[in-house]
Order: C-alpha cells, then sequence, then structure tokens
C-alpha cells in the first residue's frame, strides 16, 4: 500500500470511494433519483484538496461527489440519500440539499444556478465578520447560461468578496451539448468582463484541478478578490438514474478510457489497487449496513426547521 499521506494515496482514495459509493448505491432498487459523480471525480476532490479547514464549499445537486471528498463520511451520506435519520440532516435533505457548514460543506442545491448566490452572500458574510475562509462554489456549465452567474460575479468584483467559482463544465446540460447553448470558447472567460482572473484546466487531471484551485483560493484568503475556474470533465453515466444516455457507444468508450482514476493509479502495482479497492468497497458495504439499521426520521421531523 503506497503512503497514506502521500500526494497519489489521498485523492486516488477519495476517488475511489466515490466511484465505489455510487456503483453500490445504484445496485439498489431504493436509490432514488441521483445525480452521480462517475468520470467527475478529479474535480470535486482535487477541489477540496485546495481547500482549508475554513472554507465553505457550495456544490449543484450532483453533490455525491462533492460532499465525500469535503469529508461528510460515508455513513452520513448514504443515511441521508435513502432517507435516514442518521444522515446529516436527518433524511430530510436528500441528495439535492445536503449539507454540513461545521465540516465546510454548506450545501448542495438542486436548482440549476441557485447556489451561486447563495455563495456570494456566505462570501460578504465571511468578509464582513473578517474570518478567515473561502467561499468554493460548484456547478455544471448549464448554469453558465443563467443571469445568477454574471450577477454574482458583478457583485464579487465590485465587492471583492473571498470566493472562487468553478464551473464543472461535463460538456452536457442533460443531453445539450455545451456548443449548443453558450457561446464562449472557454467558460472561464465570462470572468474577463467583469475583470476577474479565470483559467480552464483538465478536469480529468486531479492534480491540475487542486493546483489551479489551490492558487485561486489562496489568493483570495490573502484579500485579492473571487476568480473562476473551469474543469473540462466527463461524466460516465446518463444525466440522471431515471434519464436516458443519448452518447454512442462508440463516444462512452472514448470518455471512459480518459478517466481520472486510472490516469493517477498509472503505474501502481495491482496488488496496491487491489488492497485499496477492498477497503473502499469495505467502508461502503458498511455504510449500507448503517443506513439500512438506521431509523427513519419521526413523522415529527416534518414540522422540524421549518421557518
Amino acid at each position: 500500500m503506497p503512503n497514506p499521506d502521500s500526494d497519489i494515496f489521498r485523492p486516488l482514495r477519495a476517488m475511489m470511494l466515490i466511484r465505489a459509493f455510487e456503483k453500490a448505491l445504484v445496485s439498489r432498487a431504493d436509490h432514488g433519483f441521483q445525480l452521480l459523480s462517475s468520470g467527475e471525480e478529479a474535480v470535486a476532490v482535487g477541489l477540496c484538496d485546495a481547500m482549508g479547514p475554513d472554507d465553505q464549499l457550495l456544490s449543484s445537486g450532483r453533490s455525491i461527489g462533492p460532499a465525500l471528498a469535503r469529508g461528510i463520511t460515508a455513513d452520513q451520506v448514504m443515511a441521508e440519500l435513502l432517507g435516514k435519520a442518521t444522515g446529516p440532516n436527518r433524511g430530510k435533505g436528500g441528495r439535492g440539499h445536503i449539507a454540513q457548514p461545521d465540516i465546510g460543506f454548506f450545501g448542495a442545491h438542486a436548482v440549476v444556478g441557485g447556489n451561486l448566490t447563495i455563495a456570494a452572500g456566505v462570501a460578504l458574510a465571511m468578509k464582513v465578520e473578517q474570518r478567515p475562509g473561502v467561499v468554493v462554489c460548484l456547478f455544471g456549465d448549464g448554469a453558465c447560461g443563467s443571469g445568477a452567474l454574471h450577477e454574482t460575479l458583478n457583485i464579487a468584483a465590485i465587492w471583492q468578496l473571498p470566493l472562487v467559482l468553478v464551473c464543472n463544465n461535463n460538456q452536457l446540460s442533460v443531453s445539450t451539448a455545451r456548443g449548443t447553448a453558450l457561446a464562449p470558447a472557454r467558460l472561464s472567460d465570462l470572468a474577463i468582463p467583469f475583470g476577474l482572473p479565470g483559467a480552464t484546466v483538465d478536469g480529468m487531471d486531479v492534480v491540475a484541478v487542486r493546483d489551479a484551485a489551490r492558487e485561486f483560493i489562496e489568493a483570495a484568503r490573502r484579500g485579492k478578490g473571487p476568480a473562476m475556474l473551469e474543469c473540462l470533465s466527463e461524466r460516465f453515466f446518463s444525466h440522471s438514474t431515471a434519464t436516458r444516455d443519448t452518447r454512442s457507444a462508440a463516444e462512452l468508450s472514448e470518455i471512459h478510457a480518459r478517466c481520472p482514476i486510472e490516469r493517477l493509479a498509472h503505474g501502481l502495482s495491482p496488488a496496491i489497487r487491489a488492497a485499496l479497492q477492498a477497503e473502499v468497497d469495505a467502508e461502503v458495504a458498511a455504510a449500507l449496513t448503517k443506513a439500512d439499521n438506521a431509523p427513519w426520521p419521526d413523522l415529527a421531523e416534518a414540522l422540524s426547521d421549518v421557518l
């Protein structure tokens, strides 16, 4: 087994955990409506590797990967997705609204682009209260067509908020190709009119994502203001567990050949890979067992946390 503190081991294990978690989840008849992160693990893991303990992450509704990468345990995520009381939101948040701010995951937001202006609000609070954290907002390419992105870029630039906007560009809005819906050559170029730095990186390379995100996050931490990062990724499955994939077998084969896990694990021995796979599989199996044995929320929960 490689050194658990090595630059390869930590992100590799995190990506493998996300992949194993989703595989186990969708094998169940009661998996519910899910948006999967398989194929896009390097974006979530690289981003979270660049974040510090004082930072907050907001994700889109494609939240399984980001939630696990940010440190919500497999036990807790599984319980939340299956509607059990032991989830961080007692089974009421689910995939679209899972959150645990005390560990730096301000939460998922199921509405496309819905997390953008909220992220600006969290960043403003951090600045006003002089807290050391940076806010990172992860969203899909589909959100780049929303007015909320431009409004957020504008106000973040004016107020120099500690905010890093990260577009996980998997190049499909459900089944609409990115080039059909969005005009910019690079989505990170949307930051230019607001005088903000932007960059586009290979979202299938966890190291490239981590290094680019770290540069923007640390600049924001030093008071240099917001930035926008675009990560070019690929999703391995259809948009959701309820939709049919419109891509051909040849396209999918080419996409799977770019697997971020295989890319990072290149050169590791089969024995090391097998041991690591067994470890994450056991963690996921234990999470499923705990979720199955956990209680359902009490009926009184229907009226709790309601303002």
